[in-house]
């Protein structure tokens, strides 16, 4: 016969466990990991990916496991035009979009990126991205619920068509292709050019047909995407830039302990160096693999050449002073030591 339990050795034993259970529950809640969920709309072994991963492995080493980046590539959780709104709502806490993604936002200002020759070269871009230039931009977002980061690079640009783009002339009655942007639609007309909105996923096909007679790109996207395989002439114009901003909901970046932010902080700053270094090598390797694939010729325009496109381009910067903001577009001659006029 079983032997019940008195009514006083039954609650003794119960305040026990529950006292057991009270005892380990800070510890338990104390090892729980801080979760960042980084979406992000393109592949892991892109620049922006392997970043992003490099992210996600600095940011539990240096927090011992406090924090746990989960990545999300290839528009998991959110595509295009809907990542930005689930980061300002907190559905998601880190994204990295393209630059061209925060005007909708009323950020205007960060269509400056878009400027023809705004930029001469890497280290003309790095003195805006990586100083107070470009620390004032990323503080606009605070407005809109969201902190800046960092800024990653994609790379310059390259033009491509079925012709030989050499002198301005080249470009004139061309169909290019452009992203949706009132800065690139100003950049083709001042070549002469007739600026296309298409879909980037929808370049290749357009190409092909002929619907459109060429584009612009950072090589690796020229590449990765076979679009050589239908443009028989590529120049090395470097004319324009492409690039994201590592963003954070405010809200959530600002309630983190100050130890983890700090660590977080310095992960980034590796992280930015990881994407930058990554960019500019895939770029080049791109570039050489255009060259051997014998389908599309390369051609690195002279000093003259260049001076020529970058005197046509230039004045579009002074046609949309009024939409970029005239003062970001001062502050950033001024980091550089560009002078339009000299042109």
């Amino acid at each position: 016969m079983t032997r019940s339990l008195s009514a006083p050795s039954f609650l003794r034993r119960g305040l026990v466990a529950i006292g057991a259970a009270l005892a380990l529950a800070p510890a338990a809640f104390a090892q729980a990991p801080i979760v960042i969920k980084f979406s992000h709309v393109v592949a892991n072994d892109t620049p922006k990916g392997k970043a992003a991963d490099f992210f996600a492995k600095r940011a539990a080493e240096l927090t011992k496991g406090r924090v746990k980046v989960e990545v999300y590539p290839n528009s998991q959780l959110y595509k295009d035009k809907e990542e930005m709104e689930a980061l300002q709502l907190g559905s998601v806490q880190m994204l990295a979009p393209s630059l061209s993604k925060f005007a909708p936002l009323g950020v205007k200002e960060f269509e400056v990126f878009d400027l023809p020759f705004i930029f001469d070269d890497y280290n003309d871009l790095h003195k805006v991205t990586a100083g107070p230039v470009g620390a004032k931009l990323l503080k606009k977002l605070e407005s809109r619920g969201i902190t800046g980061l960092a800024y990653w690079d994609n790379g310059f640009k390259v033009m491509s068509a079925n012709k030989p783009l050499k002198n301005v002339e080249d470009y004139k009655g061309l169909k290019m292709r452009i992203q949706s942007s009132k800065v690139l639609d100003a950049q083709m007309r001042a070549l002469g050019a007739l600026p296309q909105v298409l879909a980037f996923s929808e370049t290749y096909q357009a190409l092909q047909t002929g619907v459109v007679d060429g584009t612009e790109n950072p090589p690796s996207n020229l590449y990765t995407q076979k679009m050589h395989e239908v443009q028989k002439y590529v120049s090395v114009t470097n004319h324009g830039y492409l690039g994201y901003a590592v963003v954070v909901n405010k809200k959530f970046w600002d309630g983190l302990p100050a130890d983890i932010r700090a660590a977080l902080t310095k992960a980034m700053a590796e992280s930015t160096k990881v994407a930058n270094d990554t960019a500019f090598n895939d770029n080049q390797d791109a570039l050489a693999k255009v060259k051997a694939s014998g389908k599309t010729t390369v051609y690195a325009p002279t000093i003259g050449e260049r001076f020529l496109l970058k005197k046509a381009l230039v004045p579009v910067h002074k046609q949309l002073a009024s939409r970029v903001g005239d003062e970001t577009i001062q502050d950033i001659y001024k980091a550089t030591g560009f002078d339009p006029a000299k042109l």
